[in-house]
């Protein structure tokens, strides 16, 4: 982005006069603008001598600022032609200036408001308010010229796009709220927020004008070791290399591990030397825009100001209070809600309508409630509402079972891969006129077409939230209203799945990391992580909410459920039964422990053969040996049990296992037909048809109860509410954001959106609504083909003829520009082209779908003369960037565009021979980042673990 020059370029003068006689021919020429906005133009001259006059009242009121005489002082006049060029439109996305601490505002203009310009013709800029326009130069900082231009001949050509800031759709009293609630700093700590709101007292020409602070950073982003998946510690050095997704970072050890010359990433080798050393310091301030009507500056997050949005760097700004006075002077009106997309236009579901409708249900008998309690009207108490719950991606995924725990089950016919579904589910709240999003969960569906283990069970793989929710009351029970909610929302979710047919539901109570983040990137210093027994008691208590709602009919542990064979549970103890979830503890540790048991037998077997010579193998041998190596891996499951057990018992209560259908108490598989038989004297004992018959054939002191002599009488209870198929009636969802956690915080810290102050999260919660509404990025056909640059939206030239041919508009207007025989016709604009309805967003998600096949396509064909559309285009960015020395790391437009293409593949790819190039090298740095994740999950449980044994151990002593 182009950076403005310091305002005060020496020019030089032009003529002289004394202060008293400039002032009043100033005067005089600015009642007279007033009187008449529309005056005939001027000539040349008096346009420099007005714009002097401008200049020159400037620089009286700076001297009288600091103190030196004003009064008969000669001033030197600086003097500039009018025909600079509108530069203002340039100044988009980019940082303030900084400007000198010897032009500061006298205090009374500090805490005013702007003044905006009064428009006249192009020749001449009179101001109602000579300090205004003190204020407003300084600010502006325009680089070319002596005074603003804000004509609107000016600003001609500048495209008129809707809801480039979200405060286009306020009313005047909800742009007032917004501001004082940026200045209420609200996510800070008590301290930090005073710190700020003392700032508004000592305002500066640095200082954004809504939220009366300077500069801001942002949090900066985490960065992990690529080898071994450490995090790189604040202002420590490390190495790196690539761009974006594709690169690599090596902390100090991982660097001084490199003995050779080269380094082998992802399949591929690079020179060491091109890892370039970095420190880990980095601050990256908020952005800037400057209103085009008094030209103030503020910052894009205070405005809501949508970058995205802002076509070509040319979309017009308007600041709120030039838009409060075009309001009160009836030159416009707030745009209409639907100009803006957001929560409420996001698909629904049949999930998210009966999250949504029972939540609605159960806050209106709070609010009752809560208003009988103190003795007043409903309408009296405050109470939640525009709560908006939708799921923004579901998808069907495979999950593959890790190699070596599926080498020790191989003679069990255990399944290499489960299928399942994920889901993203999204709470949003409308806080002072923006939807904000608030709450996130992300769940594995594994229906009744899974094979066991997996059959019928749902896994709660990660839940977060912020702690912005209004108001901010308690319950009638005591609680916060916002647990109310949450909770609600999990009690939704379970009563869902159990009318779906499914039969269980698995979490893992386990609070994030220090300093990371599970959904929502950057949480506010006034919300505390909790410790695991308080999310662990957390949970527990929306269970005995669903509990007395009959949803769930008992509530245990993972250990003893499928550790313990106790009482009268005949089901063989193994770890074939334990449910496999993706990123759960169990199945990364009993990886980590197969490899220990493996390396321990490897060592075993090195002793037992040293010394002895080797001998021919015969067919007896090799049975021998075949059966000892499936003895062995029962050996190893039997063993596996036994460490997991170790690793869980002192912390078995955080895996929670949820029953939403009955267990048998013999066989531990859960009915879903026929009937379940009770017995009235034992409260949890349940058994299935089967495991009756076979109890029928008992004698009666082996019959239930074990340890008593006489049978207990069991009474039969039909299942006929369980669903036979667990199908999904809602349809596919596809988000490249939102498919897995890890790319939603890659795109949050990417763009720092961020939700560590409410200011922040509404900004972030609108970028992320502008994302879900525009789910595809521009695609390879929007490249120039002449200067092969990307296109931006509605600045470029299409073919009608030729399916594949575009040019940018720099290309276009070139003298020497391509020669193409048919017509080129312009690219529709950002207003055409979002088609803001459901159909145009099914449209998008099949357009990329079109594209993902036809990489597909074009990776098997081997055809020169093939017919499938852009099949050659795709082979030729194959060529490219085989031979292309530049690469995407490099900076290679078209190497990006097909990084791009292949990344979104290899997320969605469930082919294990994928002939797609660098598919499987993809697969496995997705792999890698993924377990490296888990690893560092498990280890902080585990030193978690050690805490507590220490803390217990210091407390016997």
């Amino acid at each position: 982005t182009q950076q403005p020059p310091a305002k005060r370029t020496k020019i030089e003068p032009v003529t002289e006069y004394s202060t008293s006689q400039e002032m009043d021919l100033l005067q005089k020429h600015q009642s007279e603008a007033v009187q008449n906005q529309s005056a005939p133009q001027m000539s040349a001259s008096q346009g420099q001598h007005t714009i002097s006059l401008n200049m020159k009242f400037d620089s009286y009121n700076l001297a009288k600022e600091e103190g030196r005489d004003g009064g008969n002082a000669a001033v030197k006049v600086e003097d500039q032609s009018l025909s600079q060029p509108n530069v203002f439109a340039q100044r988009r996305n980019q940082v303030k200036p900084e400007l000198s601490s010897e032009t500061e505002c006298e205090p009374a203009l500090k805490q005013s408001l702007p003044i905006a310009h009064a428009k006249t013709d192009a020749s001449a800029i009179v101001t109602s308010k000579g300090s205004a326009l003190v204020k407003q130069e300084v600010v502006s900082n325009a680089p070319s010229y002596t005074a603003p231009d804000t004509s609107s001949t000016a600003k001609a050509g500048k495209p008129k796009i809707k809801g480039v800031s979200l405060t286009e759709l306020f009313t005047p009293e909800q742009i007032k709220e917004h501001i004082a609630g940026l200045r209420q700093w609200v996510g800070q700590s008590k301290a930090k927020a005073e710190k700020n709101q003392a700032m508004e007292h000592h305002m500066s020409e640095n200082s954004c004008q809504l939220c009366a602070v300077e500069k801001l950073a942002f949090e900066p982003p985490p960065i992990y070791c690529t080898p071994c998946g450490a995090r790189v510690k604040r202002n420590a050095p490390y190495w790196t290399m690539g761009s974006g997704e594709t690169r690599h970072y090596f902390c100090i050890p991982c660097y001084n591990d490199i003995r050779t010359d080269t380094v082998e990433l992802d399949g591929l080798t690079y020179p060491k030397i091109r890892l370039e050393k970095r420190k880990n310091d980095e601050e990256t301030e908020e952005a800037w825009v400057q209103c085009d009507k008094c030209e103030i500056w503020q910052h894009q997050v205070c405005a809501l100001f949508n970058g995205r949005r802002n076509e070509g760097g040319q979309a017009e700004y308007t600041c709120p209070y030039c838009y409060i006075k075009e309001i009160e002077r009836g030159e416009r009106k707030p745009l209409p809600q639907s100009a803006v997309l957001g929560g409420k236009d996001l698909p629904r579901t049949l999930l998210s309508d009966h999250i949504e409708q029972r939540l609605a249900r159960r806050l209106r008998q709070e609010w009752h409630e809560r208003a009988r309690a103190q003795g007043k009207n409903y309408d009296e108490v405050p109470g939640a509402d525009s709560l908006i719950v939708r799921v923004v991606s579901s998808v069907d995924k495979k999950l593959e079972v890790k190699q070596r725990f599926l080498e020790i089950f191989q003679e069990d016919d255990y399944p290499a891969e489960f299928p399942y579904k994920s889901k993203v589910l999204l709470l949003f709240q409308k806080i002072e006129g923006v939807e904000v999003c608030l709450f996130g969960m992300y769940v594995q569906e594994f229906g009744s077409d899974c094979t066991p283990p997996n059959q019928r069970r749902v896994y709660l793989s990660y839940l977060d939230s912020v702690k912005y929710f209004r108001p901010e009351v308690k319950a009638v029970t005591g609680e916060a209203l916002r647990t109310v909610v949450y909770h609600e929302i999990l009690i939704g979710y379970l009563d869902y799945c159990k009318m779906r047919g499914f039969t269980s539901c698995y979490i893992w109570a386990c609070p994030p990391l220090k300093g990371e983040d599970y959904i929502l990137y950057c949480h506010p210093e006034i919300q505390k992580t909790p410790k695991a027994d308080k999310l662990r008691e957390w949970y527990l208590a929306m269970l005995r909410k669903a509990m007395g709602e009959n949803i769930v009919v008992e509530v245990t542990n993972l250990y003893d459920h499928f550790f313990v064979s106790t009482g009268e549970c005949k089901s063989k103890v193994t770890a074939a039964r334990l449910p496999y979830f993706d990123g759960d503890y169990w199945p990364g540790a009993a990886e980590d422990m197969i490899m220990q048991l493996q390396q321990q037998e490897e060592d075993g077997r090195r002793l037992q053969k040293k010394g002895k010579t080797k001998s021919t193998a015969t067919k007896r041998a090799s049975k021998a040996a075949s059966q000892a190596e499936l003895a062995s891996n029962a050996s190893k499951d039997l063993q596996l049990m036994h460490k997991l057990g170790e690793s869980i018992y002192p912390m078995k209560e955080d895996f929670i296992m949820v029953h939403l259908q009955f267990a048998c108490t013999h066989c531990c598989n859960f009915i879903v037909a026929g009937h379940h038989w009770d017995c009235k004297q034992c409260k949890n004992f349940h058994i299935c048809d089967r495991c009756y018959e076979a109890e029928q054939k008992l004698d009666d002191r082996d019959r239930h109860p074990v340890n008593s002599k006489e049978a207990h009488q069991l009474f039969p209870v039909e299942v006929n509410d369980v669903c036979v198929d667990t199908k999904d009636n809602d349809e596919i969802m596809e988000s490249e954001f939102f498919d897995t956690r890890q790319a939603f915080l890659s795109l949050c810290q990417g763009n720092h959106y961020q939700y560590d102050t409410l200011r922040r999260a509404k900004h972030s919660s609108m970028m992320v609504l502008y994302h879900l509404h525009n789910p595809t990025a521009p695609a390879f056909v929007t490249t120039c083909n002449m200067c092969y640059h990307d296109i931006e939206t509605g600045q470029g030239w299409r073919c009608e003829t030729c399916p594949d041919f575009d040019l940018c508009n720099a290309c276009y207007q070139k003298d020497d520009s391509v020669k193409h025989p048919h017509k080129l016709s312009p690219h529709p604009s950002v207003a055409e082209r979002e088609a803001q309805n459901k159909e145009a967003r099914q449209q998008r998600v099949l357009q990329l779908r079109k594209m993902l096949d036809l990489l597909v396509h074009a990776s098997q064909c081997c055809s020169s003369q093939c017919l499938y559309p852009n099949c050659r285009r795709v082979k030729g960015l194959f060529r490219h960037g085989m031979n292309c020395k530049t690469r995407a790391s490099g900076g290679c437009p078209l190497c990006k565009k097909m990084w791009y293409l292949l990344q979104l593949h290899a997320r969605a790819c469930k082919e294990s021979e994928c002939r797609v190039p660098r598919c499987k090298d993809l697969k496995e740095h997705l792999r890698r980042l993924q377990q490296q994740m888990e690893s560092r999950r498990r280890a902080a449980v585990m030193e978690m673990m050690r805490q507590r044994t220490a803390e217990a151990a210091g407390s016997a002593n």
